[in-house]
């Protein structure tokens, strides 16, 4: 999620504040919470997917990008705003022992949650890091595949997060998130009320202004496939692209 001053927006401290506050209500045990402005949580994941359930009660999703993320063993893959850590998780184990799973996340709370998580499951190859989405505290070409659900659209500078995407990536890295995209033409008032009724959107690109964004950066291979209709004009959606070998 992005992450507050300095660097944020008074928007993006709220989003951070909201998640923290998610947060802090799964380490004290809350099993209850209202989902409602939440987009659809874990809703999409398998039920094989044996993870804490503290990380599946933090969820706050609108997809799941490991479906087509492909991750193969000894891959380096960096989650974009990882929350309670559900995706770092699973894709640690898909990348077993000779791989590593990277979590990024703004809210401190979010982090300490992962890191129980982590704990809990005995993945020793998962590792959480405090930072920006659109500044990535990692060095150029050191990722395999930069994953994230329902997180980049709530970025006011979606072009730099998605620069920031391609910078860390290796030649021939993947590009793989689930995220939140309007039908063109919508009315800004309905998106605008929208967007805060299922609370993980904001801004929202369409596909079409998506893929130019990704292309920008540099990105090639672009795919963006609506998965579930959100209401009022914005849809869920699998965003795949991939950064030049040569």
């Amino acid at each position: 999620m992005p992450d507050p001053s300095p660097g944020g927006t008074p928007a993006t401290d709220a989003i951070v504040a909201r998640y923290s506050a998610r947060a802090r209500a799964v380490l004290a045990g809350d099993t209850q919470h209202d989902d409602d402005g939440e987009c659809f949580g874990a809703a999409a994941y398998q039920a094989e997917d044996e993870v804490p359930e503290a990380a599946l009660r933090a969820s706050l999703g609108c997809g799941n990008p490991l479906a087509v993320a492909d991750l193969r063993p000894g891959e380096t893959v960096l989650d974009l705003g990882s929350g309670g850590g559900l995706d770092v998780l699973l894709s640690a184990r898909r990348v077993g022992p000779s791989g590593i799973a990277y979590g990024l996340d703004a809210s401190d709370d979010m982090l300490t949650l992962a890191r129980a998580n982590a704990a809990q499951a005995g993945a020793g190859n998962a590792r959480f890091l405090r930072g920006r989405i659109d500044d990535i505290p990692l060095p150029a070409g050191s990722v395999d595949v930069v994953i994230s659900n329902c997180v980049i659209n709530l970025a006011a500078d979606k072009g730099r997060v998605l620069a920031e995407a391609f910078r860390v990536l290796r030649p021939g890295g993947r590009f793989g998130v689930s995220d939140i995209v309007a039908e063109p033409g919508l009315d800004p008032g309905e998106r605008a009320a929208a967007e805060r009724r299922i609370g993980c959107a904001a801004s929202t690109l369409t596909a079409g202004e998506y893929r130019r964004e990704l292309r920008a950066a540099g990105f090639t291979g672009v795919t963006v496939t609506p998965t579930a209709d959100a209401g009022g004009g914005l849809h869920a959606a699998i965003v795949q692209a991939t950064k030049p070998a040569g």
